[in-house]
């Protein structure tokens, strides 16, 4: 399946959970899925009738996405998770798209993505910074919302915003300091960077890469980094060779001392 995904013909469902999902992120949701392939099927689910989803009816029509009615049938809780449930479910044994685009923020839909994975199709989740973790970690990779379409506080002076205006809250960087100290992130790194090396002692970032998708819901942007290059130059962990090409490589900065003193 994952040859599949590399082709640009893959195709993709995207299913919205539109009861916890901003409508504004919408395009950039789209636009991210589009380096995976088409999405060619797209739902929202939601009890239409509420006003606070007023916000998703001029982006339906906009981006053709189709309005999944789902009434409220107890009091303090919808319909919306069961029926993409079900959805998905359909989808996946009769349409068999090679990868589903889950967004939403909610840890219920953790078994269906797991399901989803062990029956070979990719999950893109996307949710706020908030999603607990098992549903975050089930996915093939998810990208907080928070983090994605902001602009920089560089592109905001860039772009001329005047001085001590209150600028709008965007996603920092995560410092050096920080990322040292997630040991969680820190030891990914470096097994996968290890895992990757070839004779020559380095590892291609795009190999690296590959070895962090294999392992964990992965990516650079959540820490405020657009590319994983950049993610190991702010580690300050790791040396990169021939960075700005296609040859790009890395390596643990322990090895190359160890070398050294060799």
């Amino acid at each position: 399946m994952n040859a599949a995904l590399d082709r640009a013909g893959a195709r993709i469902a995207l299913l919205i959970d539109a009861d916890n999902s901003p409508s504004s992120k919408i395009e950039v949701i789209l636009a991210e899925l589009s380096t995976f392939g088409e999405t060619n099927v797209r739902r929202a689910y939601g009890n239409w009738k509420k006003s606070e989803l007023k916000g998703w009816e001029e982006k339906l029509h906009e981006h053709a996405i189709r309005p999944m009615q789902q009434f409220d049938y107890s009091k303090g809780k919808n319909a919306s998770d069961m029926a993409m449930v079900i959805d998905a479910l359909d989808l996946l044994y009769t349409d068999r798209p090679h990868a589903f685009g889950i967004v939403s923020s909610d840890a219920d839909f953790t078994p269906l993505v797991m399901h989803l994975r062990a029956k070979g199709a990719a999950v893109y989740g996307f949710g706020a910074q908030k999603t607990p973790e098992p549903f975050v970690n089930a996915c093939s990779r998810f990208l907080f919302l928070d983090k994605l379409g902001a602009p920089s506080n560089g592109d905001l002076h860039e772009a001329g915003a005047p001085a001590g205006e209150a600028a709008p809250a965007v996603p920092l960087r995560v410092p050096t300091a920080q990322l040292k100290q997630d040991t969680k992130l820190v030891t990914l790194l470096r097994n996968a960077v290890q895992a990757a090396v070839d004779e020559s002692g380095w590892a291609r970032v795009g190999a690296v890469g590959q070895q962090i998708a294999n392992q964990a819901s992965f990516d650079a942007r959540n820490y405020g980094y657009a590319t994983l290059s950049k993610l190991l130059v702010a580690s300050q962990l790791f040396e990169l060779a021939h960075e700005g090409t296609s040859q790009v490589s890395v390596r643990d900065k322990r090895a190359a001392k160890a070398n050294k003193s060799a």
